[in-house]
């Protein structure tokens, strides 16, 4: 049994695991975010562009709630396409957000791959000598 222990704690701290869990929590930061932003600014200015509509309250109702006596005996049955409109276009944000983020960092990744890389002393030196000794060598006449 405490080999199956070894064995999970080897596979919990290992590098990806930690950073999948890193991006799960801040993800869902980012995903309360995105939907301030779509419920409390995008959609109300989408709705005045469309003459004051609010997406979330567009339904199709397929059964009615049943009360009686002031009490609700049946809840409403019904297709929240609206809901349904908002969802999406939050998802919309998100995907072009990831997509801007993943793009800044391969540009950030790719000007580091640019720079060159510097050459150690040694490396530097016996560079030199190789050249040197390439000048002094003398073309061998073409044998046959």
């Amino acid at each position: 049994m405490s080999k199956f222990f070894e064995e999970f704690k080897a596979f919990a701290m290992r590098g990806n695991v930690i950073d999948l869990a890193v991006g799960v929590v801040i993800g869902g930061a980012f995903n309360n975010i995105v939907n301030s932003l779509v419920g409390d600014l995008i959609m109300p200015a989408v709705g005045i562009l469309l003459g004051g509509v609010n997406f979330t309250g567009f339904k199709v109702i397929l059964r009615h709630a049943k009360v009686e006596g002031g009490q609700i005996v049946s809840p409403e049955v019904a297709l929240n396409y609206g809901n349904f409109i908002q969802v999406v276009l939050n998802f919309i944000i998100v995907a072009f957000a990831i997509f801007l983020l993943v793009k800044g960092i391969n540009s950030l990744h790719k000007k580091k791959a640019e720079e060159p890389a510097a050459v150690p002393d040694d490396v530097k030196l016996l560079t030199e000598i190789r050249d040197l000794l390439k000048e002094k060598e003398e073309p061998v006449p073409n044998q046959k």
